[in-house]
């Protein structure tokens, strides 16, 4: 007797099912055992390894030094939430407002590139400069940069996103913000081959992360969407200007 033609295709999909839920029990336990254990590495810190030692002619440095929350100074977390997350203490991990916003924007800027380049074709034809890349501007939270820094790759699909928001809420709901951040700051990039606030205080101040002062800090917090590029300009005017709007900013920050 023929089997139906679906149960095959029925069987294949219970298997995804399977590994679905068992990646996701898989980082629901990673999660929970961060209450008492500091993550040794995160996914994009493995990844940048990787990229190091692959890539020819490129510098090896890794530098990273754990420090408890109680030796990081108040300075760069107060920082690093006002450049980051004004609303770290109160929101469930995702600010939808800011998402949407977020999507917007990127949508015009999209808009835009298409419309220089329809206007290019139409002057020069076929030897028209396709479109540039838009660069996709976020609306993450700290909570939600932490989720992606721990587990997944740099990759930007639906998919992976949705991902990110599955595991920004078992973070919220499993870890306290005072550890959320804790994590976050140990763990974040500062340059290349620089991670954690210990590792990035020395870097640039050659001093420990629990003595920045707020101007410091607040410079360390300027660099974090783009820290390879601002180690390359230390004296950006764009990097002098926004650390002190942050340091003016600081003093409303409520720690978790």
């Amino acid at each position: 007797m023929q089997h139906p033609w679906w149960r095959p295709v029925w069987h294949w999909l219970v298997l995804v099912l399977l590994a679905f839920v068992a990646v996701q029990l898989f980082f629901v336990l990673r999660i929970a055992s961060m209450l008492v254990i500091d993550p040794q590495s995160t996914a994009f810190e493995r990844s940048e390894l990787w990229r190091v030692a692959t890539e020819p002619n490129t510098a090896w440095a890794w530098r990273q030094e754990w420090q408890p929350y109680a030796q990081i100074s108040t300075n760069l977390k107060r920082a690093v939430i006002a450049s980051e997350d004004g609303d770290f203490v109160d929101h469930d991990g995702v600010e939808w407002d800011a998402i949407e916003k977020a999507w917007q924007r990127n949508a015009k800027a999209e808009e835009l590139a298409a419309k220089a380049y329809a206007k290019g074709y139409a002057k020069n034809g076929a030897a028209a400069k396709p479109p540039r890349k838009v660069k996709i501007i976020g609306g993450s939270t700290i909570t939600q940069q932490l989720a992606k820094n721990l587990f997944l790759s740099g990759e930007r699909t639906l998919l992976r996103k949705g991902q990110e928001f599955v595991l920004t809420m078992a973070l919220e709901l499993m870890l306290p913000k005072e550890r959320i951040l804790e994590i976050y700051l140990n763990s974040v990039e500062w340059g290349q081959g620089v991670f954690g606030a210990e590792a990035a205080a020395q870097r640039y101040f050659r001093k420990p992360a629990a003595k920045l002062s707020a101007y410091e800090a607040a410079r360390l917090a300027v660099m974090l969407p783009r820290p390879k590029y601002f180690e390359k300009v230390p004296n950006s005017g764009y990097l002098n200007h926004r650390a002190n709007t942050i340091v003016a900013r600081m003093s409303d920050v409520e720690l978790p």
